[in-house]
């Protein structure tokens, strides 16, 4: 009896050593959601071993959301009882990638999931929220049954903990294995001709858990028949990122959507609405910020209160410490705008702890937003952020500051200031200057990971002058919202001192910020906020000031551009040029230092050259060009209206002038023969061919035959223009004069195009994009457009036959007989 109980005591002490040897392997953190639920056996059957025959002695474990056991080169979740079927948010990155394959940090795919325990095995399931009904309805059964949860994966139970609160299973399949949704997506696969995932050469790099999210890296090789780099190789190596968030028990109450206001948003189709069709509810993606009820009086009486939980992001250890002041006070400049909403304090910035403070923090926790700063040549910055479906809660957010930005900066604040600004001439600005430009670019990208998207028709509503004025400017900046694309101030010329040179958080970001986050706190649904929020836009509906414009892919309203500034972009483009040609003779001068080559000249007349013709986009946009203004049946007035004639034709005058007209100020062979041995007779062709292809333009075309059919005489009709561009463009045919390179080869592209116009079609934009592209859909071989066309280039060629022997210059000559052939083969291609 005595050796009995001998060996069971010494039995005890081994197990209790071989726990506590385990257990000094594990990281601690703090576990969340996890409950007592009554033991349950542990199976003998079906492959499912006792705990510690899976989790052996070998194993690292990192205690989180799920604890991940890492067994040699297998890894394990450890999934407590209380978060199956809960729902989690899977976001798929790209972490790090080869040359030519998106960018380190862009977002590839985004499901939510559900982990579902079923027999002896474990499902993944994923869960849509495109469609709804609540469930206190009869025709909720029908949603559920339409909405059917399909398998992601699926995985044998491998083990229970000891007192069966928590299954264990083997998740290395979904990492190593070609699981498409966690993986390269299958339309970046068409583009490189991807056919299989090599096994032997992808594997898992890591597997983290913290708190809220489970963080998952792993190496994917790809099998690629048109890889971009390393072609040799015939393999894309890749390594994605999966963050698994858990979502809140209780999802935010949303905000509807408002195209009025400018958002982020997301879209479900509504069956439980009391209309006679199913309508696609969009709602905002916003912060959860809630006022304590200790403050709920205090917010009602007019008083700023701090939130329940601030916005918070840090500042990645990584980054320089001489910029970090000036990314924290692009952050925290949003204050202003939170307070519009009744909120103080509500953004901070803050410093990470240290290592010693902290060993466990990371960027990777899901708690923490961070500005991440990558040591990267890509010029960009960007401010992606996650949010819930259900609710379009900004759970967290990771600014991607790329170390080139800078680069970035530094060209656009020298070609669009140096003019009038000696901060802005070099190369290599000051600290202070530079400094400046992060904050700006900071407070940018913090407006999109608050919910704003860019707001392109923000800088139309300052008149032009205005710019010019230092007073208007320190108050208004040089737009209302800095979610516009109104860089620098371009506008303003020498002698105007004091003039501000960039937009601030502006009129505009105040009016968004209060109508998104703003608590209306007697409304219970967003049904019932609807009424408030319409007031709130309807009490400054015709200011131009709070007016949103979307961005545009190709540009069909010209109020609503990029990289423009005021409110006639003929006058602002004239003072932009009047600009650029007093930096071109001053460009060897202030590029310039002892040992060094000129490729620095090369970057800064190339970024004269793209500024140049940033201006005749937005000129040339306006022929055509059609307003866009939203509104809703209580107010009054047009949401599209047509560009008038005589500013049309005013913009038309300023392109054959500024640009068909070859711009000799542009020529300057003291800085080509230190850039180049040859290419800018074609860069200049370029430029034109540019632009003159974007007048003519189907679209645009078909915009012009419908306003002269809506409005007759009163518009700016395609043969009238089409008159005023073959003659402005071919002015050397009435008096025989020298016609020189430039505008040979101008001329020649102009009958090209005409070509194009009338032997080709217009691809149709399918429904879903007509969101995002600005385009017109013409139907061209049934429109006016060909006839207009034919008519051109049978008075071409009259003109072009009665000029040949008028001029006396061999080379004019030739390539007048050379246009006559080519006009005749398109008239007659027999």
């Amino acid at each position: 009896m005595i050796k009995k109980i001998l060996s069971a005591s010494l039995l005890l002490l081994l197990c209790l050593g071989m726990v506590q040897t385990a257990s000094a392997q594990r990281k601690k953190k703090t576990k969340k959601g996890k409950t007592e639920t009554p033991a349950k056996p542990p199976s003998k059957k079906g492959g499912i071993q006792p705990y510690n025959k899976v989790i052996t002695k070998k194993a690292k474990t990192d205690e989180g959301l799920f604890d991940v056991h890492q067994v040699d080169d297998k890894y394990f979740y450890e999934i407590p009882d209380s978060l199956f079927n809960r729902e989690m948010l899977m976001v798929t990155r790209i972490a790090k990638t080869a040359s030519g394959i998106g960018f380190g940090g862009g977002k590839q795919n985004t499901q939510v999931l559900r982990w579902e325990k079923r027999d002896k095995k474990v499902l993944l399931r994923v869960v849509s929220h495109q469609i709804f009904a609540a469930d206190s309805l009869p025709v909720h059964e029908a949603v559920v049954n339409s909405n059917f949860e399909p398998v992601l994966y699926n995985f044998p139970i491998k083990a229970f903990n000891k007192d069966s609160t928590s299954t264990v299973i083997d998740v290395s399949p979904l990492f190593t294995k070609d699981v498409k949704a966690l993986g390269f997506p299958q339309r970046r696969r068409q583009q490189y001709r991807i056919t299989r995932l090599d096994d032997s050469k992808s594997f898992i790099e890591s597997v983290k858990s913290y708190p809220l999210n489970v963080e998952a890296r792993h190496v994917k090789t790809y099998a690629a028949g048109r890889p971009p780099s390393n072609s040799s190789t015939g393999t894309i190596s890749l390594e994605m990122s999966n963050s698994m968030i858990l979502l809140p028990e209780e999802p935010m109450k949303r905000r509807i959507f408002d195209q009025r206001v400018g958002w982020f948003g997301r879209g479900q189709t509504d069956y439980g609405l009391p209309n006679q069709e199913s309508k696609t509810i969009r709602y905002l993606d916003r912060w959860r910020l809630e006022v304590k009820e200790e403050d709920i009086e205090k917010f009602k009486r007019g008083e700023l209160v701090v939130p329940k939980k601030q916005i918070v992001y840090y500042i990645d250890r990584a980054t320089p410490h001489k910029w970090r002041t000036y990314i924290k006070q692009g952050i925290e400049d949003w204050q202003v705008a939170f307070e519009a909403a009744g909120f103080k304090d509500a953004i901070i910035a803050k410093d990470p702890p240290t290592k010693e403070e902290d060993p466990e923090w990371s960027p990777e926790d899901v708690r923490y937003s961070v500005v991440r700063y990558l040591a990267s040549p890509i010029p960009n910055a960007n401010g992606p952020h996650v949010s819930d479906p259900r609710s379009g809660e900004i759970l967290e957010s990771d600014i991607n500051w790329y170390h080139n930005v800078m680069t970035l900066l530094r060209n656009w604040f020298f070609v669009q200031t140096a003019a009038i600004n000696p901060d802005a001439r070099g190369v290599q600005f000051k600290d202070e200057t530079m400094g400046r430009l992060i904050r700006f670019v900071s407070a940018h990208e913090v407006g999109h990971t608050l919910g704003l998207p860019h707001n392109m028709g923000s800088s139309v509503a300052y008149p032009v002058d205005s710019l010019r004025s230092a007073s208007f400017t320190k108050k208004y900046g040089t737009a209302p919202s800095i979610m516009d694309y109104a860089r620098f101030n371009y506008v303003a010329q020498p002698g105007d001192e004091g003039v501000a040179l960039m937009p601030n958080i502006g009129i505009y970001d105040k009016h968004a910020i209060n109508w998104g986050y703003r608590p209306i706190l007697d409304a219970e649904t967003p049904a019932d906020e609807k009424k408030t929020l319409d007031k709130w836009i309807l009490d400054h509906a015709d200011d131009p000031m709070y007016r949103f414009g979307r961005q545009q892919r190709g540009v069909i309203d010209p109020s609503s551009q990029t990289e423009d500034l005021g409110d006639d972009a003929i006058k602002a483009s004239n003072y932009g040029i009047a600009n650029l040609k007093r930096i071109v003779p001053n460009l060897i001068e202030w590029t310039a230092e002892d040992g060094k080559n000129y490729e620095d000249l090369g970057t800064m007349y190339r970024q004269v050259l793209g500024q140049y013709n940033r201006y005749m986009g937005h000129v040339a946009s306006n022929i055509g060009g059609v307003y866009e203004y939203y509104k809703t049946y209580d107010q009054e007035g047009a949401v599209y209206t047509h560009v008038s004639k005589a500013h049309q034709q005013n913009a038309m005058k300023f392109v054959q002038n500024e640009l068909f007209k070859t711009p000799t100020w542009l020529i300057d062979q003291n800085i080509f023969n230190k850039i180049e041995s040859a290419g800018n007779v074609d860069r200049i062709r370029a430029f034109q061919v540019r632009t003159l292809n974007n007048m003519l333009d189907f679209g645009r075309m078909g915009r012009m035959i419908e306003n002269e059919t809506i409005n007759g005489t009163a518009s700016y009709s395609l043969p009238q223009m089409m008159r005023e561009l073959r003659r402005g463009i071919f002015s050397e045919l009435s008096n025989g004069r020298k016609i020189d390179t430039y505008r040979r080869n101008l001329q020649r592209a102009y009958v090209e195009r005409m070509e194009h116009l009338m032997t080709e079609e217009q691809s149709e934009i399918p429904a879903a994009f007509r969101r995002f592209v600005a385009r017109t859909n013409v139907n061209v071989s049934q429109s006016d457009i060909r006839p207009v066309v034919r008519q051109e280039l049978k008075s071409l060629r009259s003109t072009v036959r009665g000029a040949i022997g008028r001029t006396g210059d061999s080379m004019s000559r030739y390539h007048l007989q050379d246009l006559a052939e080519r006009i005749n083969l398109i008239l007659d291609p027999k």
